[in-house]
This record gives C-alpha cells, structure tokens and sequence, in this order.
C-alpha cells in the first residue's frame, strides 16, 4: 500500500525541522566556541602579564648609582626636581586631571603584554585628557644579559635612550609603540642598534630626521638620562615592571590591561569595580 500524501508532506516536515534544530545546534556550538577562544585570549594575555611580572622583578638588581648631575634630557621629558623626575608625559590632559604613572622596562615581556593588550587604550586616555599619562622608563632588565652578547648589552638603557632621540623628532608615542611591537621573544635578548634604526623607520622616523636619530644613538645622547631614570625607579619601591598608579593608588595588571576596566578604576577615582559596594 503507498504511503498517503499527508504522511509524506508530515514525513517531510519532520526532516526538515530536525534540520534546522541540527543546524540551531551547531550555529550555538560555533558562538559558544568562539565566545570561548575570546576569553582564552583575554586571559592569556593577562596570565602571561601576571606570570612574566615575576621574572621582570627588580630585587636582584645591584645597589642603585647617584643620579648623574647635568644629564641631557630629551625635549619634554620631565626634569630631575619634578614630582615625577625623568618621566616622560603624553596627551592633552588639564593640571588637575588625575595622574596615571606606569613604569616599563623595554625588555620586559610583562610590559608586552600588557602593551599588546591595552597600549592603545592607555594612550587613548590621556589624548582624551581623562588622565595625565607619565610613562616612567626602568632598566633594571639590563641585567638579564650582564656579561652576554656585547651586540645587546645593556638593551634597556639603550632602549630608553633610543627613545629620547625620537622623542625629539616628535615620536614619544610612535616609537614607544613600535619598540614594544618589536620587543624580544626571549627576556634578555635585547635590541641592536641596527634594530633600533628599524624600529625607527616604523615608528615614521626618516630622511634627515633618520640620520640625526641614528648620530643620536651612536653618540649615546641620552643615555646618562636613561641611567637616571633606572636609578629612580630602583628607589621608587616598586617591585617590578609594568608598575602603575593612578595619584598613587597601585593598578593591578588586569586592570591595567583592559581598556573597560581601567576606563572604570578612573572614573571611580582608584578603586575597582564592586569596591564601592563593598565599602558601603
């Protein structure tokens, strides 16, 4: 006896709908996946923050130096009797706009991270004026490679001072960026001054500009301001790097990382989210 064709119009409505809760089914899966990937992300990025801190911990460094008296100072960079000495600040903020310090060493793979997770969002801020942003250079990393490659010794402080030649050809911003962008696989394996010309050339630096960053280099212009910078760093009292406050209140590394919840801390005027709850 053949099938009726209600039962087969019925049969068929059936397929059709398993179909779809199939396909549902998988379009939930592929969102869930996805929505995981982002988090795993997320998270190892801020992992490897949290974890590289550790190893980018400055209490293994040697008794700090005397500030060197009369170091030549990249143009805008903050002078020794500042209440932030050797710093170098960035954006449009108003004298009465909340300070936001973070201490970096360019070796640091922590500072990397947290570069490559928030960097253009902490520079966001203060070219909205939201925070005074003050970037505060430490070398304490050039100790990773004490006694190593001659080619990259002391690759923090030559860091540091590559990165006041082109703050004077008006690149604080872009070659800070561009530094990180390039930073070094491994902790300790530094920068050439071959690379730092490349960076250079990233950060938009050319021309004739090029040639005096380059003669800047060489010369080793800024490196006394770079051992300054090291020295106040090593007597600020912060454990490691990236270390930063805002007026003075310490910023966790995830927060730090993340554009909302740092957007958040500010607006709270230093705490994080739920700390206003909890103190009520």
């Amino acid at each position: 006896m053949s099938e009726s064709g209600s039962k087969r119009r019925d049969r068929a409505a059936a397929a059709r709908n398993a179909a779809q809760a199939d396909e549902r089914r998988r379009e939930r899966l592929v969102r869930i996946i996805g929505a995981v990937t982002v988090v795993v992300v997320v998270v190892g990025i801020i992992a490897v923050a949290v974890i590289a801190r550790g190893s980018s911990d400055s209490s293994q460094t040697v008794t700090p130096t005397e500030i060197i008296e009369d170091a030549a100072i990249p143009n805008g960079v903050l002078a020794a009797d500042s209440s932030h000495p050797f710093g170098v600040p960035y954006g449009t903020a108003a004298a009465d706009a909340p300070v936001l310090e973070v201490w970096e060493d360019f070796q640091c793979p922590a500072c990397a991270a947290v570069e490559q997770a928030n960097g253009a969002g902490i520079a966001a801020l203060a070219e909205e004026g939201e925070v005074q942003l003050i970037w505060r250079p430490a070398t304490f990393l050039d100790r990773v490679n004490d006694g190593g490659d001659p080619a990259v010794a002391n690759s923090s402080s030559r860091a540091v001072a590559a990165w006041g030649c082109a703050i004077d050809q008006g690149k604080v911003v872009e070659f800070h960026d561009a530094l990180f962008a390039n930073h070094p696989e491994v902790e300790g394996d530094g920068y050439t001054d071959e690379q730092l010309a490349v960076v250079a050339g990233d950060a938009g630096i050319e021309g004739a500009d090029l040639e005096a960053f380059q003669t800047c280099v060489a010369e080793g212009t800024y490196l006394d301001w770079a051992t300054n910078a090291g020295v106040t760093f090593s007597n600020s009292g912060a454990g490691g790097t990236p270390y930063a406050t805002l007026d003075g209140v310490v910023i966790e590394n995830p927060i730090l990382a993340d554009d909302a919840a740092l957007r958040e801390f500010i607006a709270n005027g230093g705490a994080a989210a739920g700390d206003e709850a909890t103190a009520e």
